[in-house]
């Protein structure tokens, strides 16, 4: 990495997962004093640099969940992060774990999803215009607003509890017509689950039987609410890259791990690692016959 910037993650990531423990001493104060101006220089740019050192710590330890990273901030896609096939190298020597275990072990508390159908923006069809958390809090109205491709207010997932997440709130919605708004995940399905139709493009709210809409809310402002379903497009909404295809793990018996994308060195062979629960251990099984 370069100068600063990431390496506090970097750094973390790192210990973790590769056998270390980062401990806070009970009682204890840090201070950081910023001077006026940094006596170094930045190649590029202060942003340029940052966004290459979070771009290689993503690339380096944060397996398939690199993908949360990248849609909420795409900025830093655009950057050359260089060759970071050594680091790969040194974790794979050092037999350091998946983040996904870090997720489930260290940041239990972490807003990322482990299992989801899409990731991204959630458009309307009729409006081409996409909804937006708007930077409100918790117990406020989701937004709707034009879509930016930048990710950040506009990141939703969809996940596999048929939720409608934005960080750990999830989109509910109590009654016919009601203004949808944006409460704590409580995983009790609820006012928070929605069923996702992908050949009608609908989104189901399961208690009320209702499609979630564009509409004039009691308020007169304009925004997501649900209404009786009836195909209209305002009721059609285009998630980013959704899928629901069944994707299951491969157990070998014998050595009890699961079996794995291929390897840096020999990109024409499945690996066979500890199981870890990411997408990288994801398989389709095609035309799929089980028989007793």
């Amino acid at each position: 990495m370069d100068i600063w910037g990431g390496e506090n993650l970097e750094m973390s990531f790192r210990i973790w997962q590769c056998g270390g423990s980062l401990e806070i001493v009970t009682c204890s104060h840090v201070g950081h004093v910023f001077r006026k101006a940094t006596p170094y220089s930045f190649p590029g740019g202060t942003g340029q640099v940052i966004n290459k050192n979070n771009r290689r710590l993503a690339e380096v330890w944060m397996d398939d969940f690199k993908d949360f990273f990248y849609i909420i901030s795409p900025g830093v896609m655009r950057v050359d992060y260089g060759d970071v096939s050594s680091r790969k190298d040194l974790r794979e020597a050092l037999k350091c774990k998946p983040f996904a275990w870090y997720l489930e072990n260290i940041y239990p508390d972490s807003q990322i999803p482990r299992r989801y159908y899409s990731l991204g923006e959630i458009r309307n069809v009729e409006t081409n215009q996409c909804v937006d958390n708007m930077g409100r809090k918790e117990n406020e109205k989701v937004g709707f607003f034009n879509c930016h491709g930048m990710g950040g207010n506009q990141v939703f997932s969809y996940t596999a509890d048929k939720e409608i997440r934005t960080d750990d709130l999830c989109l509910d919605v109590s009654r016919l017509n009601g203004p949808v708004v944006m409460l704590k995940c409580h995983h009790m399905k609820g006012n928070q689950l929605f069923e996702y139709n992908a050949e009608k493009h609908t989104f189901l709210h399961i208690i009320t039987q209702s499609c979630l809409t564009i509409s004039r809310l009691e308020d007169g402002s304009y925004g997501p609410t649900v209404e009786h379903c009836n195909k209209s497009p305002k009721q059609a909404w285009d998630l980013h890259n959704y899928t629901r295809q069944q994707r299951l793990t491969l157990l070998h018996v014998n050595s009890n791990q699961c079996l794995d994308m291929p390897s840096e060195e020999d990109k024409m062979v499945p690996t066979l690692r500890d199981c870890n629960d990411s997408r990288a251990q994801q398989w389709l099984l095609r035309n799929m016959t089980l028989s007793a």
